[in-house]
């Protein structure tokens, strides 16, 4: 068996958005109590990018509330949410990087599955954790949010392994862990960053340094705890 770790992003390895919606509100024009409610009416619009790049994703949002900022507004708008999103990415837990280095050194491939609006794909390549990982699946690029399969589907055709092969590990929300398991994964609960999911009744960790040795006394086919590795004492 094949070492597969697919991992959930926000509320999994990082903390959950912040979306300081009040800034950007406040350069787009808008009133920034009707911008965090628009925000939400079309968070499914953002999520699966079906208003296309971030800057006419803002123009979208303020103009359903009655906005029509400028070319300079958005772009100072759009730097301002991926800056939010940089800093959110850039704080990785020690633990954190130290256990992905541990995994992938002891021959697991690792792939994202991350729900995530389009500032979110900007920022992935420089931040800490993009080295660790072969493959990504964002729901803004790839048009569906968990617990949709396409999502979990995505990373696996591309790390080119079947759903049973593979080990997920999400906070839980949304569905994302009954949806990993239906599809035959090993599904992981989370909770460092969040408790969302507190009926799961499956395996959970509360930090993700845990994970290793979970998998390896997990009861799981034996191939699946061998040469786990673990967290990077250096």
């Amino acid at each position: 068996m094949r070492h597969i770790l697919l991992l959930d992003l926000f509320s999994t390895l990082v903390v959950d958005r912040e979306a300081e919606d009040l800034g950007v509100a406040g350069v787009l024009g808008v009133e920034g109590e009707a911008f965090g409610r628009e925000l939400e009416a079309v968070a499914y619009e953002r999520f699966t990018g079906a208003y296309g790049d971030l800057g006419n994703t803002l123009r979208v949002v303020a103009g359903r509330c009655g906005g029509a900022p400028g070319e300079e507004q958005v772009r100072e708008a759009t730097e301002l949410r991926r800056r939010y999103v940089r800093r959110l990415l850039h704080a990785v837990p020690e633990g954190t990087v130290r256990t992905l280095g541990g995994l992938k050194r002891a021959g697991w491939r690792i792939g994202l599955v991350s729900d995530a609006t389009a500032e979110t794909p900007l920022e992935w390549a420089d931040c800490p954790l993009a080295s660790y990982f072969e493959v990504t699946a964002f729901s803004a690029e790839v048009g569906a949010v968990k617990p949709d399969p396409k999502m979990y589907l995505t990373a696996c055709h591309a790390l080119e392994v079947e759903p049973s092969e593979c080990v997920y590990v999400g906070d839980g929300g949304y569905g994302e862990l009954p949806a990993a398991a239906a599809l035959g994964m090993y599904a992981i609960r989370t909770t460092e960053h969040a408790d969302s999911a507190p009926s799961w009744t499956g395996p959970t960790i509360t930090s993700f340094t845990d994970l290793p040795a979970l998998i390896a006394g997990s009861g799981q086919p034996a191939d699946r705890g061998q040469g786990l590795g673990t967290a990077d004492t250096e």
